[in-house]
């Protein structure tokens, strides 16, 4: 399961807004081994194109040396897609190379929602799993999340104890 503060899913989805209709993508680093998302690296599309998108190579170098020094890795590597709903394309699956990361992907195809959806995919293998929004201001153990059927969608509940 991704967890992942509000506030980064938020800046994540006005990230890939600024960019449509080309694809936006980034990463959000975190501590090594903690598997916690904590900062936010919005990166530049260099393919600058709306079916595809690569990280420019030395932004690229420079992002992973900087969260080398910082003791960091890349907790989740995103993308948007356009017109399309969020799941790996078989490029993006192609191209997948950290295979401890969850690939978050935005559909920002229609104009007023989002589909966020998170994935692990390793050599090749795309397995989707649960996304659980939290929000800093309100107590962690308050919110829950429910996957319900064989549905992909998440919901997330907040019991406010009163």
């Amino acid at each position: 399961m991704l967890s992942i503060d509000r506030s980064i899913v938020d800046a994540i989805v006005a990230h890939a807004r600024r960019d449509h209709p080309d694809e936006a993508c980034g990463v959000v680093a975190g501590p090594a081994g903690s598997d916690t998302p904590t900062r936010h690296i919005p990166m530049e599309n260099a393919a600058r194109s709306m079916t595809f998108y690569e990280f420019d190579s030395m932004e690229q170098l420079r992002v992973w040396r900087e969260m080398d020094d910082r003791d960091e890795e890349p907790v989740v590597i995103y993308h948007s897609h356009t017109a399309t709903e969020a799941y790996p394309s078989r490029t993006d699956v192609s191209f997948a190379g950290e295979p401890g990361a969850h690939y978050l992907l935005i559909s920002t195809r229609e104009p007023d929602t989002e589909e966020i959806r998170s994935f692990r995919i390793v050599d090749g293998v795309v397995t989707e799993e649960p996304v659980r929004v939290v929000d800093a201001a309100v107590d962690q153990h308050a919110v829950q999340s429910y996957m319900f059927g064989q549905s992909p969608a998440t919901v997330d509940y907040e019991c406010s104890g009163r």
